[in-house]
């Protein structure tokens, strides 16, 4: 018996079958690299001594009834803590990290100067998806922490 040309024999089908799955193999190793060389990282060494006292932090922040909005327009980020009756919070100190939700290298710490009634600084942001990691504390010297995300779209975008 002789094999006609163009013929689908067992080693072409087995030839196939390898070159798909070595394809299938290959992408999902790529993106598994992607996936854990872009991870941002740990948001706290101990999470077991982070849980302590969780609650109690907690429920001295909610106390404090404080509001938070973020807002980035003309080169300026600007947030506005409000207290419960909606005035300005009297906020003792302020630092935040501003980046992205997958990565790091973009993370800049805003450098804040307090004006009417909000906290601002300077930034230039890509269009996109952000978070702002702020840490306040109050007069009374309780510390209010809050991950804020928000979505940039620059002019002409």
């Amino acid at each position: 018996m002789s094999q006609r040309k163009g013929e689908l024999t067992g080693g072409k089908v087995l030839a196939i079958f390898c070159s798909i799955f070595g394809v299938i193999i290959a992408v999902n190793a790529f993106m598994a690299y992607s996936a854990l060389s872009t991870f941002p990282g740990l948001e706290v060494q101990n999470s077991f001594v982070s849980s302590q006292g969780f609650n109690d932090r907690l429920a001295r922040q909610r106390a404090l009834g404080w509001d938070i909005r973020v807002e980035v327009a003309e080169g300026e980020l600007k947030v506005h803590i409000t207290d419960p009756d909606g005035a300005p919070a009297e906020v003792a100190d302020l630092t935040a990290t501003l980046g992205r939700a997958t990565h790091t290298r973009d993370d800049v710490t805003p450098d804040f100067i307090y004006q009417g009634g909000s906290f601002r600084a300077p930034v230039q942001l890509d269009s996109g998806n952000w978070n702002l990691r702020l840490v306040a504390t109050s007069s009374d010297g309780t510390e209010f922490r809050q991950r804020v995300s928000f979505h940039h779209r620059e002019r002409g975008a």
